[in-house]
C-alpha cells in the first residue's frame, strides 16, 4: 500500500476495527467511481468532492457498525451510495445480508446498478419514489437515510416498515434536536442518539416503534 492509501486504511480502521484491507480497497474503488461518474452526475456536492473519504465514505461506513448482524436493509433516497453502498461493501460477506436502495433519479439508479455489479454486492435497486416502494421491499430490520428530509418527513415515508417492526438509523446534523421536538407533535417513537465520529455536530438518531398521534 502507498503512503495515502494506508492512511486512509488506518482511518476507516477508526470507524470499523474489524473491517479487512481488501473490504478497504474495495471502499476506495468505490470512492473512484464516484469521482468517475461524478463529471457526469451530480452524485454529491462538488465542494465535498475533495473531502470523499471523510465526508461521505467513514461517515457512512460508521452506520453499518450499529446493527452488523442485521440481514435485512433498507437505504431510501440512496442518491450516490451514501449510506447504502458502503453499508453493502462493509457487510456483504455477512451470511444472509441483503440491501434494498430506494433512488427515484434513474441516472443515480444507473450508478448504484454498476458499482452494485461492479462490486458484486448483495443490493437491489428499486428506481422508484419511496411511497411506491412498499410492494417491492417487506420487513427491513433497518432503514437508513442520510440528508434527506426532516424527521417528520421521513416518519411519514417510512411508517409502513416501522408498522412491520423496522428500526431506523437517521443520519442528522446541527438542527436534530429541533426535528426531534418538531416530529414529537405528531408522533411518538424511542429514539437514542448516537454522536457521530466524523462530525461533532452530527448524529446517528436510532428510531423504533414509531405511531402517528392523529390515530
Amino acid at each position: 500500500m502507498t503512503e495515502w492509501v494506508e492512511e486512509k486504511y488506518q482511518s476507516l480502521l477508526q470507524i470499523v476495527p474489524s473491517v479487512s484491507r481488501e473490504t478497504a480497497e474495495t471502499l476506495m474503488a468505490f470512492e473512484e467511481a464516484v469521482k468517475k461518474w461524478q463529471s457526469h452526475i451530480n452524485l454529491i456536492a462538488n465542494a465535498t468532492l475533495p473531502d470523499l473519504w471523510k465526508r461521505h465514505i467513514l461517515d457512512s461506513a460508521q452506520v453499518a457498525g450499529f446493527k452488523p448482524h442485521a440481514k435485512n436493509w433498507c437505504d431510501i433516497g440512496s442518491g450516490g451510495g451514501f449510506p447504502g453502498i458502503v453499508i453493502a461493501i462493509l457487510l456483504k460477506d455477512q451470511s444472509g445480508f441483503h440491501i434494498d436502495l430506494v433512488e427515484s433519479n434513474s441516472k443515480k439508479a444507473a450508478f448504484l446498478r454498476s458499482v452494485s455489479a461492479e462490486f458484486n454486492l448483495p443490493a437491489t435497486v428499486h428506481t422508484c419514489r419511496i411511497e411506491t416502494s412498499y410492494i417491492h421491499i417487506n420487513k427491513p430490520e433497518i432503514i437508513t437515510s442520510r440528508a434527506l428530509a426532516s424527521l417528520e418527513k421521513l416518519f411519514e415515508l417510512t411508517q409502513p416498515w416501522f408498522e412491520q417492526g423496522a428500526t431506523a438509523l437517521f443520519q442528522k446534523g446541527r438542527d436534530y434536536k429541533k426535528e426531534i421536538a418538531e416530529a414529537e407533535k405528531n408522533w411518538t417513537f424511542d429514539f437514542k442518539v448516537h454522536q457521530s465520529k466524523i462530525d461533532k455536530q452530527s448524529v446517528i438518531l436510532e428510531i423504533s416503534k414509531i405511531d402517528s398521534r392523529k390515530g
